[in-house]
């Protein structure tokens, strides 16, 4: 199945070569044609942007104004209107870091959860699949959505510990027992958990994790510091409890459900997906995709989860996943919801709502309904104190170029 963009360009008339599509993809004046993709293809000026204004953006991403960025694509009104790739050499930019412990050098120098290896980040083993980081939570929200929806999966009020050994777990008690499927989505689980801190911190609470040999395991074991439910808390690890959640409830690996009633609707023929040391889909940073089909998911909810006239997500879902169930106290004009952030806005004398995922390193699918529009962003600026394309510059930018 994820040879079938080299077969397909094998067979077709469109002059192929046999290179990998990140190869092919990665010249940064070039807009890439992919078969596969199923994404029309418009001038920037039939669909209201100044293409002048998109390429002055595109030349500051050129100049390394914002740091390290792989992808920049503007879609509006479902055609992509601008998309530029940006090539560069990960392992002579990271080279040093790879080589040497520390927070971000997991397990060991050559495997996937050394963030510096460019074998394995940003792009999957010289692909064009790039590393989502957490943005994956949010596609595990869409998954677990779809699940609900097809009644595959329990109502998310249900009690986290029913689906564990309560006696195999540290710091027991009423509070704990409180925590539901619900908490873990909307990153109120209570549980007592640091990671507001750069990752490159060793008392990150997640680097701290990364290094236990069960990563579910330690987390449960974490003392509560508030009631569930009350107050958000960036927490990866809960991320990783609803990966278990889910194998219990439903008997399937959520990245096989995921395959058949995600990816496949939308057309998502290419993935890679990590697995934790004790072998469960990371659920909380572990799947690569390529930009185009990260953009699909973004498409998928601006159209209310609705994807060739077939609803794929539930649209109550979409909506309960992009309302803030949480506003964050550190920043007014932010949101959480189902694993989903928004961000208010203001354009032109107007009052906008985006929505968006946020990964590690730069990735940024973003949501502009009021615009018909999604923008994606992908990166590797994984060392703090670095330049950074933040989303709320995206979005200023882009839609200055709205005419």
């Amino acid at each position: 199945m994820r040879f079938l963009l080299l077969f397909l360009c094998l067979v077709s008339l469109l002059g192929c070569s046999e290179q990998s599509s990140h190869s092919l993809s990665t010249k940064a004046d070039a807009v890439v044609s992919d078969p596969v993709s199923h994404w029309p293809i418009a001038e920037p000026a039939s669909l209201g942007l100044s293409e002048q204004q998109l390429l002055k953006i595109h030349a500051d991403i050129n100049d390394g104004q914002y740091g390290w960025i792989d992808s920049f694509l503007v879609i509006r009104n479902g055609r992509i209107a601008f998309e530029r790739y940006y090539e560069h050499d990960y392992g002579e930019i990271y080279g040093e870091e790879s080589r040497t412990p520390g927070p971000l050098v997991v397990q060991n120098f050559s495997g996937p959860y050394n963030y510096f290896n460019a074998f394995w980040h940003p792009y999957y083993k010289s692909s064009d699949l790039h590393s989502m980081q957490s943005v994956t939570k949010s596609i595990v929200s869409a998954v677990i959505g779809i699940a609900v929806g097809r009644g595959d999966f329990p109502d998310i009020d249900t009690p986290v510990l029913s689906f564990f050994d309560a006696t195999q777990l540290l710091n027991i008690d009423d509070t704990k027992r409180a925590m539901t499927i619900r908490d873990l989505l909307t990153m109120s689980a209570g549980l007592e958990w640091d990671e507001g801190v750069p990752y490159s911190d060793p008392t990150n609470t997640f680097t701290i994790m990364a290094r236990s040999p069960d990563w579910v395991q330690y987390t449960l074991d974490q003392p509560m510091a508030s009631q569930p439910g009350t107050e958000f808390n960036y927490n990866s690890g809960a991320s990783l409890i609803l990966s278990q959640i889910f194998l219990q409830a439903t008997g399937i690996d959520i990245e096989v459900y995921a395959e058949e009633h995600l990816f496949q609707p939308l057309g998502i023929e290419r993935y890679e997906w990590k697995r934790t040391p004790t072998g469960i889909a990371d659920t909380q940073e572990g799947l690569f995709l390529s930009a185009r089909d990260l953009a699909k998911i973004a498409q998928l909810f601006l159209q209310n989860g609705q994807w060739n006239n077939r609803e794929v997500v539930p649209q109550d879902w979409v909506i309960d996943s992009l309302k803030p169930a949480f506003p964050l106290d550190n920043d007014a004009s932010a949101g959480y919801g189902y694993k989903w952030w928004s961000l208010a806005y203001d354009h032109d004398g107007g009052d906008y709502v985006a929505y968006l995922g946020k990964g590690f390193g730069g990735q940024r699918p973003i949501i502009l309904p009021d615009f018909d529009m999604v923008i994606v962003v992908t990166g590797w600026n994984i060392l703090p104190n670095r330049p950074f394309f933040s989303a709320a510059e995206v979005i200023e930018r882009v839609l200055f170029a709205v005419e």
